[in-house]
């Protein structure tokens, strides 16, 4: 007998799904969006020969990427090598007053075998012959933080000098605030007070320099004691063998520092390196504390030659014409442009061009409008009302269908009007004393009392006793615009320059309309980007530039002989851009200095540091919209204050700037040397159609309330004000929104409507909004400070 064995039907089997290829793991889509190729492994039956081939393939790989960073490196130290080459910059920045830079410099030529006299102030130059290379010290004194911030602006390596007895004081904690702000190249940290630091001190001491240094340059992991041979040894070599990093506002940009400067016939000529960019002759270069200036030609410098003992002798070689300015091609100094005010002028025609325009007329009555052009709907607007303001006039109709329907609420948080002249045309007198309507629409009737005016003492009192009460700091956060309506002057004429908004984020609002003087001045770009990227790919393929690590002298056209009389130190020119000259609306995205307590209000005049330039300016602060849109209508709030913890955006008057450039914001206090830092941030872009608006709110209390009916006063004390801003919604700080039925006396009371039911606790409010501007900004200047002598005293606290 046979015993038969059991099989399960395939068709009880669990099926997994098959793998597809549109479900991919988030490591997959990761590797291809990294641009790698998985490898293809093909079975063959030689698998060892298959093995040798991938390892072969793994060696020639790593060879190559080894080549390649060893190509990056030799490329980005091929400018500074050989000891008659281009020096690497080094900026010596002491923070406190016992340090000397002198000293610092001295410590370091001390492994080199090198005595020689080091200023305390100034250039000096030193062949590292073990290293192959030269340095460039740049000796900044103590207490000068415009010469540390140019300097800081072209070094290569900033050494900064701290002592183990004095600790760094306020002046020197806002230059590092400042310093981080605008951007540090490589730094180096050294101790160096004069007295050696005591054994059983000095680990102590070195940590709490090291903790001190990384809170403002986070990549410090050691600070050099320039008492111990050790130190000074490996310090130089970190300034003589590393890789410089690059600053990223730098980038694409020339400058050169000024190893010699004469001044002739009104053209200053300066030789020195180029470095960062090629210079061309063709664009403008910025002279710090003196404006912008053209360059006449560019020659060529003899190489400097130096010998062991430091001192410096130039070859006998005939200067070259590197350059010259195309005139085709060269940029001007013209920044902005001169309005003129009778281009748009209206004038009244002449008779020949009314006898021309009386032949439309012959022809036979005036043709239909075509269909589609005429307007569904007409209102009925004030005289003298354009199609424009028009569009901001509330409907009366509109406001008679929020009525009858109690649930719709108004639509966006403001309501609209036009600006207009002060004029009380079309206007509806209410009688004094009129009795409250009754509503009709099949509910309950709402009935009101007859109202009756206060005197003016009792009207006073009352209005005193409102304003004088205290208002909790969470209202006055949250409502920081309100104003107070005069009694003496009537709101439409001291309001006449603001409007309403329906909705302040989509309303239209024409960004051409009634502008400013300074606006005609400005330029506008129509792709700013697309204009940025132009201008540096012309940059780039400009061969008749001079090319970096070239010793020149560049002759600049109509300077002032105090630029070499009385040079600052140190003395640089950056190279501008194309259009960098010329003035626009500039817009930066800055926040506040957690350090500063002072009050920042809108137009305070501060000092603009941008890039090589130094302004001095009155912006205008503004909200920034999360993730940098404009919005609808790229309308934004401005701001009174510039708040603390708020990400807000300055606007101000200003030559273009082209590319990632970080920015500081500096008020002057009674020592020029030691401003204050008010914020940091950096630059957001040009755009003349930005719209800030500055908002004010006008509050009122509700005297008597009926459910969502209520008698609001103080916020008019004139019936035809009522009249002139019945247009306008109003709101209320508990979220209601509503408009003004009708004006009750002749005292500014009037009855508002809202969508729900409000309460005599809440207050009643209208946004109303005007435009503002910023103010023209200038140059700054600096006094140029006296050289101090080597046996001077520092200047103390």
């Amino acid at each position: 007998m046979v015993q038969a064995t059991h099989h399960h039907r395939p068709t009880l089997k669990q099926q997994n799904k098959p793998f597809k290829s549109k479900h991919a793991t988030k490591g997959s889509l990761k590797e291809a969006a990294k641009g790698k190729l998985n490898r293809q492994y093909i079975k063959s039956p030689h698998s060892a020969a298959t093995a040798a081939q991938t390892r072969l393939n793994r060696k020639n790989h790593a060879k190559q990427v080894q080549l390649r960073k060893r190509q990056v490196l030799v490329s980005a130290t091929r400018l500074f090598s050989g000891v008659d080459g281009v020096p690497r910059i080094v900026a010596i920045v002491p923070l406190t007053p016992d340090v000397d830079t002198a000293s610092v410099v001295a410590a370091m030529q001390e492994p080199l075998d090198v005595s020689d006299d080091v200023p305390r102030q100034g250039l000096y130059r030193l062949r590292a012959d073990r290293f192959k290379t030269s340095l460039q010290f740049v000796n900044v004194p103590y207490r000068r933080l415009y010469a540390a911030l140019d300097a800081c602006k072209i070094a290569d390596y900033v050494v900064f000098a701290l002592s183990s007895e004095v600790e760094v004081n306020q002046w020197g904690d806002t230059l590092l605030r400042t310093l981080q702000a605008q951007g540090l190249p490589q730094v180096v940290t050294v101790v160096a007070s004069s007295p050696p630091m005591d054994a059983k001190t000095k680990s102590g001491i070195m940590k709490s320099l090291l903790s001190f240094i990384q809170y403002f340059v986070p990549s410090q992991v050691r600070v050099y004691d320039l008492h111990a041979a050790s130190d000074k040894l490996n310090a130089l070599r970190t300034l003589c063998e590393g890789v410089p990093e690059g600053v990223k506002w730098r980038e694409g940009r020339a400058y050169i520092l000024a190893e010699n400067v004469a001044w002739a016939d009104g053209s200053l000529a300066v030789t020195g390196f180029v470095r960062g960019s090629s210079l061309s002759a063709n664009r403008l270069v910025h002279l710090p504390n003196y404006g912008d200036y053209q360059i006449s030609k560019i020659m060529s410098a003899p190489l400097l030659k130096h010998s062991r003992g430091g001192q410096s002798s130039a070859m006998e070689v005939e200067p070259e014409l590197l350059a010259e300015p195309d005139a085709m091609d060269a940029d001007s100094l013209v920044s902005s442009n001169e309005p003129d005010d009778l281009a748009n002028e209206q004038t009244w025609p002449t008779e020949e061009e009314m006898a021309g325009g009386s032949h439309l007329m012959d022809d036979g009555p005036i043709p239909a409008a075509k269909k589609g052009t005429t307007p569904k709907a007409v209102k009925r607007v004030p005289k003298g009302t354009s199609s424009y303001q028009a569009a901001w006039i509330v409907d009366e109709s509109d406001e008679e269908g929020e009525e009858d329907d109690e649930d719709d609420g108004a639509e966006g948080s403001d309501a609209g009007t036009a600006e207009r002249d002060v004029e009380e045309e079309e206007m509806v007198e209410i009688e004094e004393g009129e009795n409250a309507e009754t509503a009709t629409d099949g509910r309950r009737s709402v009935a009101f009392q007859n109202h009756e005016d206060l005197d003016m003492e009792e009207e006073g009192r009352q209005l005193q006793t409102w304003r004088d009460r205290k208002r909790e700091e969470e209202n006055d956060l949250q409502f920081p615009d309100e104003v107070d309506t005069p009694m003496d002057v009537p709101a439409r004429v001291r309001f006449q320059r603001y409007r309403g908004l329906r909705s302040f984020r989509t309303s239209p609002w024409d960004p051409y309309e009634n502008l400013p003087r300074d606006y005609a001045r400005v330029f506008q770009f129509e792709d700013f980007k697309r204009t940025e990227r132009a201008v540096r790919r012309r940059a780039e393929e400009d061969s008749s530039a001079a090319q970096p690590g070239t010793r020149i002298t560049v002759y600049l056209k109509d300077v002032p002989k105090e630029a070499a009389q009385k040079p600052l130190f140190p003395s640089v020119i950056f190279g501008l851009l194309q259009h960098e000259h010329k003035k626009s609306v500039l817009n930066f995205t800055v926040q506040r200095n957690t350090e500063y307590d002072g009050s920042v209000r809108s137009k305070d005049p501060l000092i603009l540091c941008v890039g090589p330039r130094r302004l001095r300016v009155n912006p205008i602060y503004s909200q920034h919209t999360r993730g940098g849109g404009k919005g609808a209508n790229n309308v934004h709030k401005s701001e009174r204050y510039l708040r603390h913890g708020d990400v807000h955006v300055a606007t101000t008057y200003g030559p273009v700037v082209f590319g990632s450039q970080s920015c500081m914001l500096l008020r002057e206090t009674a020592d020029p040397q030691a401003p204050e830092l008010v914020a940091m941030g950096s630059f957001l872009g040009t755009d003349t159609t930005r719209i800030i608006a500055k908002r004010i709110v006008l509050s009122g209390h509700p005297l008597k309330v009926h459910r969502k009916t209520a008698t609001v006063r103080y916020m008019f004390f004139s019936a035809e004000d009522v009249g002139y801003y019945k247009p306008v919604q109003l709101h209320t700080k508990h979220g209601r929104t509503g408009h003004i039925k009708e004006s009750l006396g002749t005292h500014g009371y009037f009855k508002a409507h809202f969508d729900g039911q409000i309460t005599q606790m809440d207050t009643v409010c209208m946004s109303l909004y005007k435009r503002v501007y910023p103010k023209w900004s200038e140059l700054w200047r600096e006094d140029t400070p006296t050289p101090m002598q080597d046996g001077d005293d520092r200047m103390e606290e």
